[in-house]
C-alpha cells in the first residue's frame, strides 16, 4: 500500500446523513486497503461513522479528537 498519498476529506460543516453519504462515495473510490482521513463536526459523527463501520465492514482505525472537529481514519477493506 502507498502510504505516501493520504487521502482527506474535510467534512466539516456538514451535519448528519451527509458525512457519511460523502465517506462512502470516496471508499468507493478507494483502492483495497487505502485509508481515508474524514474531518468532521457534525456532533453525531462518531456513533455514525462506529455504526457505518460495523455495518460496511471497512475498518475505522483511528477515531482522533481535536476540540472542535473529529479526525476519521477509515481503512477500505473490501
Amino acid at each position: 500500500m502507498d502510504q505516501g498519498q493520504q487521502k482527506v476529506r474535510d467534512l466539516r460543516g456538514l451535519q448528519c446523513p451527509m458525512p457519511i453519504m460523502e465517506t462512502a462515495k470516496a471508499v468507493k473510490e478507494a483502492q483495497l486497503n487505502e485509508q481515508l482521513t474524514v474531518l468532521a463536526d457534525d456532533p453525531a459523527a462518531k456513533s455514525d461513522f462506529e455504526a457505518w463501520s460495523r455495518r460496511t465492514g471497512h475498518t475505522l482505525v483511528a477515531v482522533n479528537e481535536h476540540g472542535n472537529y473529529t479526525e476519521f481514519v477509515i481503512r477500505k477493506t473490501h
